[in-house]
């Protein structure tokens, strides 16, 4: 494979923050959108954040309706399946924290993982994960979190920024896949433009099958024989086994202590965890948040042997908190961008390359943070994803809190430097909580309508 370089942590200055789209008011009817705008801050209601603009109001529509903020992001999560399917995706996985006051500090890793025969594709795990996300802190019915994806991917949705700049990227790929090429391609093989609506009557079939019946509408019937017989068909090897057989690992987060927060981390048992604890500990111990990042990037990337990665590893990662202070935070990969390219058969599921292939170490850069104060209040939630420089961003965020500075404003985060495919997105609850994505990136921070 090309010898990508991994790109320089804050190689691109501070940019202003770029507007995304607006959805159409009959879409808006549909899944009930209050006002967004991209970056936001609220006393008492709820906000959302993530590099896709019609997935957050998707998730702040949730909040408006009673919905906790394990529903928003699971909202958030299956609309981007179908608004932002070059990151989110059934066939991916991910890493999610949440933190309530009731319930306490859980994580929950549902990762891809290989198939037990092996082969390109990964065992998808994102379903399961967020079923059981929400099966445990969620407030609404499940049907109500997976309905807005349904939705679009059934009505369609007008390509957005954030979407079109990934695309226009890995056109090369999504030219090879029918399924992908019809939603994403023009006749003469170059990609759609922004603004262009498209649809995935296929995957809105396969996310009816899930809101209906839960993870066993993925994980068992007619999308999992798909999923199976279209991967043997391609020398892939998911068995029954793999996907009945596949469980959530649920478990407490790592712990630090900074600047008088208890910042929790993704545990050792992931890459992502050992990845972040090993930048984290290189740049906490300088006084100078930004240089120390700088260098920790560095250092740990070689601790880790890593001198090269692909250009886009297929990551994303959003955020909520609700009115009763519950917060959630995620970040999801398909271990490429748009996974392996290649669509299941009928299912409309994009399947996920392997961890074993040169992509699947994205993993290792998903970093979900919750940093909380002394009593217990959620100071900063956020995520890097996407990359190195994605956990390098949001640990230089942790810093910055810890020394007493504000983060208020998309300029008090850094520019990953690689948006939108490396992003960090944070809800910062100092004075007020604030919903800041990326200043690089395409992204939005919303609050509900009430």
């Amino acid at each position: 494979m090309p010898d990508f370089r991994v790109p320089p942590f804050f190689a691109l200055p501070l940019a202003a923050l770029l507007a995304g789209c607006s959805v159409g008011s009959a879409i808006d009817s549909t899944l009930g959108f209050g006002s967004g705008s991209n970056s936001v801050s609220s006393q008492s209601s709820g906000l959302a954040v993530g590099d896709e603009p019609f997935a957050v109001r998707t998730g702040t529509a949730i909040l408006s309706q009673g919905g906790s903020a394990a529903d928003a992001v699971t909202a958030m999560f299956f609309a981007m399946t179908a608004t932002y399917p070059v990151a989110a995706g059934l066939g991916g996985g991910g890493i999610c924290l949440i933190a309530d006051s009731s319930k306490g500090l859980q994580e929950f890793d549902f990762l891809p993982r290989a198939a037990k025969g092996g082969g390109a594709y990964a065992v998808p795990g994102a379903v399961r994960g967020f079923y059981d996300l929400q099966a445990t802190f969620g407030a609404l019915p499940w049907q109500r979190d997976v309905a807005g994806g349904e939705a679009y991917a059934a009505s369609g949705f007008p390509i957005g920024h954030a979407l079109s700049a990934r695309l226009a990227n890995a056109q090369n790929s999504v030219r090879l896949d029918a399924a992908l090429a019809a939603e994403f391609m023009n006749e003469d093989g170059t990609p759609r433009p922004e603004g262009a609506v498209a649809t995935n009557p296929a995957l809105s079939q396969t996310l009816a099958a899930i809101r209906l019946s839960g993870a066993d509408g993925f994980y068992k019937g007619a999308v999992a024989g798909e999923v199976m017989r279209y991967s043997a068909s391609q020398g892939g090897a998911i068995s029954p086994s793999d996907l009945s057989d596949y469980r959530t690992t649920i478990t407490a987060p790592r712990l630090v202590n900074q600047g008088g927060f208890s910042v929790a981390l993704p545990n050792a048992g992931t890459g992502a965890g050992a990845f972040a604890a090993s930048l984290f500990a290189n740049a906490a111990r300088s006084a100078d948040p930004e240089s120390a990042v700088v260098a920790a990037v560095r250092q740990s990337l070689a601790s880790f042997g890593i001198s090269a990665l692909p250009p886009d590893l297929g990551g994303t990662g959003f955020a909520a908190i609700d009115r009763n202070g519950q917060v959630a935070t995620c970040a999801v990969t398909l271990n490429g961008a748009f996974g392996a390219g290649h669509s299941a058969g009928s299912s409309g599921v994009v399947l996920a390359n392997s961890p074993s292939t040169p992509s699947g170490i994205a993993g290792a850069f998903l970093t979900p943070v919750i940093a909380r104060d002394g009593d217990g209040r959620a100071a900063l939630a956020g995520v890097g994803a996407g990359g190195p420089n994605g956990t390098a961003a949001i640990t230089y965020a942790i810093l910055k809190l810890a020394a007493g500075q504000q983060i208020g404003r998309p300029g008090d985060l850094r520019s990953t430097g690689a948006a939108p495919m490396v992003t960090v997105n944070v809800i910062s609850c100092q004075t007020v909580c604030v919903a800041l994505p990326d200043p690089g990136g395409h992204g939005l921070g919303a609050a509900t309508s009430e």
